[in-house]
């Protein structure tokens, strides 16, 4: 599959933390901790748990900082 993403990033799942809706997927990327909100239904159907090898695509449109 090819995709328009340039921001891939190799990492591991540490964690999935399931809500209602949304769970947060916990992953180490080379000793960096990395955290992102997915669908429930995302996590059941690419059966994500902790160990698994995945791949994490980095697109921001924004950034904001507050101090």
């Amino acid at each position: 599959m090819k995709i328009s993403g340039r921001n891939k990033l190799e990492a591991t799942v540490k964690q999935v933390v399931m809500g209602q809706v949304m769970a947060k997927v916990v992953m180490d990327y080379k000793g960096t901790e990395l955290v992102a909100a997915i669908t429930v239904d995302s996590v059941e159907d690419l059966g994500l748990k902790a160990g698994d090898k995945v791949t994490a695509l980095v697109k921001a449109t924004e950034m904001m900082v507050i101090k």
